[in-house]
C-alpha cells in the first residue's frame, strides 16, 4: 500500500548533527524538531516498505515499525504480541528455581505468608497477585506495606519481625529487598525470606533461600527492564509448574492466572518499563483483562477517575496510578493494594473516592512546591550545573519525586529533589534523562559515604543524606553526568514522518493505532503536518482551556485539530492569530468514536512558524 501524501524526510545535510525536521531550529515553546533516528535513512524506509507489504499497511506505519528495530519477521510478534511467543522460562532468573520450590512447598503444607511490599503502584501489584495466588490456593497471608514518613523504603525489621509474630513461616519481599542485607540476614533463621525485585545494588546479597532480581550481577536472564509484578507473576508461574510437577492439580484447583495479568500490566505502565518485547505482551494482554472490570477495586477506581472507555496505557500512567500512588505518598501507604484485593462494590467505592481526594490533596501539596523548585531550577541552570539539586524545608518527601520528574522534563536535565528533615537529614528522589544511568551514580555516592541510603533504577532512584553532604553529594553528580551539561535546554522534539493534511485519514490513524500500547520505549508516533493554516478557533470546555481548530492544508486539505491546557501556553496566541500565519505542527493523529462515527483527530503538541 503506498502513501501519497507522506512527506519523506530528505537526505541530512551534516551526517553527525541531528536532522532537523522541516527545519524547526527553535518551535513556539522552545524545542528543537530532529527526525527520529533512523527516519531518514534509506534502508529503514526500504525495510519500512517491506513490513507494510508483508501486513498489509500503509507504508508509513511499515516505516515505524521499522525505526521501532522491527525486522521483516520480528513484526508479526510486535503488532500481535501473545504471552504464549514472548513469555521467558522463569528459571532463566538466578535465583527463581529455589524460591518457586520454596512457594510450591507453602502451598502443599498450607502454611501462612507474609508478603512486604513497596508503597508504590509496582509494590503494591506485586503484592496483591502474589495475596491472590497463596489465598487461592489456601493458605493464610498477611500483607505489610510500609509507611513512607515513619518506615521508609524497604524491609525494616519490626514489620518483619510482626508478619512473624503473626505466623509467617515464608516472607516475600516485593519490589524491595536486595539492598536490605542488615534487616533480612538475622531474620533467615526465623522464616524462610525471598526477595523478588528488580532494583540495582552493588551491594552484598542478603544471606536469605533467594533473591530473584533482573538487576543482580549474576542474573544472565536478560529481563532487565521487567518490574517487580512481572516477576511475582513469573514466580507464581514457577510454582505452578512444580506443583503440577507434582500432580498436585490432580486433587485441587489450578490457579488462573492470567486473570493477574491486568496488575502486571498496570505496574509495567506505571513503573515506567520498556513497552517492548515481553513487556509489549504483558501490558496488550493485560488491558483485555483490565476492559473486562472484574477487579472490583480497579472498576471503582476507573468509574472515579472517569475512564469509561476500555483502559489504555494512558489511563494506567495518568488515571489509576496517580491516584493509587497518592495513598503511599502522602496518606495511608497500604490503601492502594487494599483496594485492589477488594471484592465488596461498596467499601471499593469509598476507597476509590478516598483516594481519589487524597490524590487532589496531593496535586495541591505538589504545585505548593513547584513554582519555587523551577526558580532554583533555572538558577543552577543558568550556574552551569550539570545536573539539578535541590532540597527544601517544609516540602513533603512524598511529592518530591513527583517535582524532580517536572523539573527534569522542564529543563532537560537529571533533577534530584529532597525535603529537608527535622532531623537534619534529607530524603529525596531523582529522575534522569535517556543515556544517563542516574541509579548507578546514587549507588555510587553511597559508597563514597555521601548518601546515608540510595539505589534505583537507570532513570529514577532514591536517597538519603545529612543536609551537610549536600554541596559534596552536588559536586558528585556534576561530575559523573558531566555530560548532561551538553544537552539542549529544551528537551528535541522527534519527529517520526511528515504528512500533508490529506493524508491525515481516517484508515492512517486506525493503522497507526496498532502499534499501541503506547509509553516507554514505545512512544506514540508523532507525525508534523507542514505548512497549514488555521483556520477557524474556538476555546471549549468548562474552563475554556482547550482550543479546537480547524486547519487547511497547503493542498486543499482540512483537517480538525486539539490543544489542551493552553492557559499561558506559548502555542496559543499563534494558534488563535487571526491574519492565519502558516505554520507547522506537530501532534498526534488519532482516530475517534463518538455516537457511532468515526473521525480523525490531530492533538498538537507543539507549533513553528513556517
Amino acid at each position: 500500500m503506498s502513501d501519497m501524501n507522506v512527506i519523506l524526510p530528505q537526505e541530512p545535510a551534516l551526517p553527525t548533527q541531528p536532522h532537523l525536521a522541516l527545519g524547526v531550529q527553535a518551535s513556539l515553546s522552545g524545542r528543537r524538531w530532529v527526525w527520529r533516528s533512523g527516519a531518514d535513512n534509506p534502508d529503514i524506509q526500504r525495510l519500512g516498505a517491506a513490513i507494510a507489504q508483508r501486513a498489509g499497511l500503509p507504508e508509513i506505519v511499515g516505516r515505524l515499525l521499522a525505526l521501532r528495530g522491527l525486522s521483516l519477521d520480528g513484526a508479526a510478534d510486535f503488532l500481535d504480541p501473545k504471552l504464549r511467543a514472548l513469555m521467558p522460562n522463569p528459571s532463566v532468573l538466578q535465583d527463581m528455581d529455589k524460591a518457586a520450590a520454596r512457594m510450591a512447598r507453602a502451598i502443599q503444607h498450607a502454611e501462612t505468608v507474609g508478603i512486604f511490599g513497596d508503597y508504590d503502584v509496582d509494590g503494591a501489584c506485586a503484592s496483591g497477585i502474589l495475596a491472590s495466588f497463596f489465598e487461592e490456593a489456601g493458605c493464610a497471608v498477611h500483607t505489610h506495606i510500609p509507611d513512607r514518613m515513619t518506615e521508609g523504603y524497604g524491609p525494616n525489621a519490626p514489620a518483619l519481625e510482626g508478619l512473624i509474630a503473626q505466623g509467617a513461616s515464608l516472607i516475600i519481599c516485593v519490589d524491595c529487598g536486595t539492598a536490605s542485607a542488615d534487616i533480612l540476614n538475622p531474620l533467615h533463621s526465623k522464616a524462610d525470606i525471598v526477595v523478588l525485585d528488580h532494583h540495582k545494588s552493588e551491594d552484598a546479597l542478603p544471606a536469605i533461600l533467594a533473591t530473584v532480581n533482573p538487576n543482580r550481577p549474576d542474573c544472565t536472564s536478560g529481563l532487565n527492564h521487567v518490574c517487580a509484578a512481572a516477576l511475582a507473576f513469573l514466580a507464581a508461574a514457577a510454582t505452578v509448574r512444580d506443583l503440577r510437577a507434582t500432580g498436585w492439580f490432580e486433587n485441587h484447583p489450578a490457579p488462573d492466572l492470567l486473570r493477574q495479568l491486568d496488575l502486571v500490566a498496570l505496574a509495567t505502565v506505571c513503573d515506567v518499563m520498556p513497552l517492548q518485547g515481553l513487556n509489549r505482551a504483558f501490558v496488550t494482554q493485560g488491558l483485555k483483562v483490565m476492559a473486562r472490570r472484574q477487579r472490583v477495586g480497579l472498576t471503582a477506581l476507573l468509574e472515579i477517575a472517569g475512564v469509561t472507555k476500555a483502559p489504555d496505557a494512558f489511563s494506567c500512567g495518568f488515571a489509576l496510578g496517580p491516584r493509587i500512588n497518592a495513598g503511599g505518598r502522602i496518606a495511608e501507604a497500604a490503601l492502594g493494594l487494599r483496594l485492589l484485593r477488594c471484592e465488596d462494590t461498596h467499601e471499593a467505592k469509598l476507597m476509590a473516592e478516598r483516594l481519589d481526594a487524597v490524590n487532589r490533596k496531593r496535586q495541591g501539596v505538589e504545585a505548593d512546591i513547584l513554582d519555587l523548585a523551577m526558580q532554583q531550577a533555572a538558577a543552577q541552570r543558568e550556574a552551569g550545573h550539570a545536573v539539578i539539586l535541590l532540597a527544601g524545608k517544609n516540602w513533603h518527601p512524598g511529592v518530591v519525586g513527583i517535582v524532580a520528574g517536572r523539573i527534569k522534563e522542564q529543563f532537560n536535565r537529571p533533577a534530584l529533589v529532597g525535603a529537608e528533615l527535622e532531623d537534619g537529614a534529607v530524603k529525596g528522589s531523582g529522575r534522569s534523562v535517556p543515556g544517563l544511568d542516574l541509579g548507578t551514580v546514587i549507588i555510587a555516592a553511597r559508597q563514597a559515604g555521601l548518601l546515608t541510603t540510595g539505589g534505583g533504577h537507570a532513570m529514577a532512584a532514591g536517597f538519603s543524606l545529612p543536609v551537610s553532604n549536600v554541596e559534596k553529594f552536588h559536586a558528585f553528580l556534576d561530575a559523573r553526568l558531566a555530560g548532561a551539561a551538553e544537552l539542549p535546554n529544551a528537551v528535541d522534539l522527534d519527529i517520526d514522518a511528515a504528512l500533508a493534511v490529506s493524508g491525515a485519514t481516517v484508515e492512517l490513524a486506525q493503522s497507526m493505532a496498532t502499534l499501541a500500547p503506547f509509553g516507554a520505549g514505545n512512544a506514540e508516533p508523532l507525525v508534523a503536518l507542514s505548512n497549514v493554516q488555521v483556520v477557524k478557533s474556538d476555546r471549549i470546555g468548562r474552563d475554556g482551556n482547550t482550543l479546537r481548530l480547524l486547519l487547511r492544508g497547503a493542498d486543499g486539505g482540512r483537517l480538525k485539530a486539539l490543544v489542551f491546557r493552553v492557559e499561558n501556553s506559548p502555542l496559543a496566541p499563534m494558534l488563535e492569530d487571526t491574519t492565519r500565519p502558516p505554520l507547522h505542527l506537530a501532534g498526534y493523529l488519532r482516530a475517534e468514536s463518538w455516537n457511532g462515527r468515526t473521525d480523525v483527530t490531530f492533538f498538537i503538541q507543539d507549533a513553528a512558524r513556517a
